[in-house]
């Protein structure tokens, strides 16, 4: 089975020893950093499956770390925040810089792992899009019907993509346009996707048409 890849980042010589310690023992890989530099090196190297970063960080912390890669790097790996200010105002400030859990020093490292799986877990379940007896791979970007591959149209792939990532939420035309497409265009296509996912296209079941609004794909 293929190991999950942790980065930590902590400018505690001490703790990010004992951090990586204790998540090699858990059937991790680990790559460590001091500071934020260093991580964004380490980051231009490697795909990394989470991060575990330190909110005190010298030159830049943690939160702004994380502010500054997910917008203008576009970096989406969750984050676990390591911090001994355990106030409700400081919690908030970090989820909306781009944290995805918080932990408070001092903690048990038993509750690290348990956070790192939930979080990964969840990523694992968010990977794959299903609706009756299709699965669409966001990875791959490949639909199968009973582990059969459905052959796709690039555009095809690109429209179900969206539609998946929004499973029972109406999407308009304009949400839906890529590439060169216009809304005839989307039409089109709707069209021919029904005819590859729907028994009776002229019923949809799955990819149905919402009145003056567009588009729902239903599970």
């Amino acid at each position: 089975m293929e190991k999950y890849h942790i980065l930590v980042i902590d400018d505690d010589n001490r703790i990010r020893e004992l951090l990586k310690q204790f998540l090699l023992k858990n059937g991790f890989l680990v790559t460590v950093a001091q500071d934020t530099k260093e991580a964004r090196n380490h980051i231009a190297k490697y795909i990394f499956d989470l991060m575990v970063v330190d909110l005190m960080l010298p030159n830049e912390s943690g939160i702004e770390f994380l502010k500054n890669i997910r917008k203008n790097d576009n970096i989406k790996t969750p984050a676990i925040m390591l911090t001994a200010m355990g106030d409700i105002d400081n919690k908030i400030k970090c989820f909306q810089n781009g944290c995805d859990d918080y932990l408070v020093k001092p903690f048990e490292p038993k509750e690290l792992i348990l956070r790192i799986n939930n979080i990964l877990n969840k990523q694992e379940k968010e990977d794959f899009c299903e609706f009756g007896p299709f699965i669409f791979d966001f990875t791959k970007q490949i639909l199968t019907k009973n582990n059969e591959i459905v052959n796709l149209t690039d555009i095809e792939t690109k429209i179900l993509n969206i539609l998946c990532k929004n499973i029972n939420n109406i999407l308009t035309r304009e949400e839906l346009i890529v590439d060169e497409l216009n809304e005839r265009s989307i039409d089109v296509t709707i069209a021919r996707l029904r005819k590859k996912i729907e028994e009776d296209p002229k019923k949809s079941k799955f990819l149905r048409t919402i009145r003056n609004q567009g588009y729902i794909l239903n599970n």
